[in-house]
């Protein structure tokens, strides 16, 4: 048995927790619901009782390196504080590293959950043959990471890559971060099941509203599953998820100009019902993309590297996730690692 570390990937819904070999073998994976109405202590109590299950299961047999935690906020790299968590309350000037080391007595490294989902997809998935890319998670809220040279960049203050708090819609809806019209509020699962509520409130969405009324778990994929049926009012939430998150690449590409941007995070699985929309919006905005769109960005299940392979060089590829929503453990248990 290979040395292993812990990988952690925390969203504002669930918690998954995973051992990895060194050679990046997923080992197990425990996934819980992350229950932030009972506080901090309770939600990292949960997580490291499962991670001291894992060093227990596999610690005879390897050398354990230590945990990567990716959580949805701004941490300061170097004191391991919560700045600031749009999606978990409370949270804010925390010290959440030194408190999870504590209680583990192991070495823990703590970063933002975009930006491991980011260096798994740089290191395992879409963007191993690129040096310079960027990461866009779908979840409940959007994270972003960018990566130069391979390696993460952070900007001055740690806090780059904040790419669901652009602004697409000035005075639009409010953001648990204070401002109004953040992409988040339009493109992700809590903006689908948003719209999908003021839908059936205005009464011209009947089958979201049979569906929300018989569907206790009534989600952003019950409003899928109702898109592909053909449900008008589920297909036109798509379509404005589409449009904004194809304003929000049109302003990334048109400032970044890297050679690819990776779209992970639970809503990828509606890629068919909001993509086309996404790309034709971001080809209308973008003058770069206008200039360096491959011919066929809609190819059918190709992975990045085939679609590298086929389009010219210099060529803006915009593709899913390879790692799916696995792509965060990977990176945050491959930060130990590579220390």
């Amino acid at each position: 048995m290979p040395d292993y570390s812990i990988g952690v990937d925390m969203g504002g819904t669930n918690l998954r927790i995973a051992a990895m070999s060194t050679d990046g073998q997923l080992l197990e994976k425990i996934t819980l619901g992350v229950k932030i109405a009972m506080g901090r202590d309770y939600v990292i109590g949960e997580m490291c009782d499962a991670i001291h299950r894992l060093t227990a299961q596999y610690g005879g047999t390897g050398r354990f390196l230590g945990a990567g935690i990716g959580v949805p906020g701004i941490i300061d790299l170097e004191t391991g504080m919560m700045k600031k968590s749009a999606n978990l309350p409370g949270w804010s000037d925390y010290p959440v590293r030194d408190e999870i080391e504590r209680r583990l007595g192991a070495k823990v490294f703590l970063d933002n959950d975009a930006n491991m989902a980011g260096l798994g997809e740089k290191w395992f998935g879409a963007g191993r043959d690129v040096d310079n890319m960027a990461m866009l998670t779908l979840g409940t809220g959007i994270g972003g990471a960018i990566i130069l040279g391979g390696k993460l960049f952070y900007g001055m203050s740690g806090m780059a890559g904040e790419f669901g708090h652009v602004t697409v819609e000035p005075n639009g809806v409010l953001c648990g971060c204070g401002n109004r019209g953040c992409a988040e509020r339009y493109a992700s699962a809590t903006a689908i099941v948003r719209m999908a509520q003021e839908a059936i409130d205005s009464g011209e969405a009947p089958e979201l509203s049979k569906a929300a009324s018989s569907d206790p778990e009534f989600s952003a994929k019950s409003i899928y599953n109702l898109a592909i049926q053909g449900d008008a009012a589920a297909q036109r939430i798509f379509e404005r998820f589409g449009e904004v998150l194809g304003i929000l690449l049109a302003d990334l590409v048109n400032v970044l100009d890297l050679e690819m941007f990776v779209i992970g995070g639970g809503v990828v699985s509606a890629w068919d019902a909001f993509a086309p929309k996404m790309f034709a919006e971001l080809r209308e905005r973008s003058l770069v993309y206008a200039a360096s769109a491959p011919e066929d960005p809609m190819a059918k299940k190709k992975g990045a590297s085939a679609q590298i392979a086929n389009y010219a060089r210099k060529k803006t590829i915009i593709t899913q996730a390879l790692l799916g929503s696995d792509a965060g453990l990977y990176g945050a248990a491959r930060i130990p690692v590579s220390q």
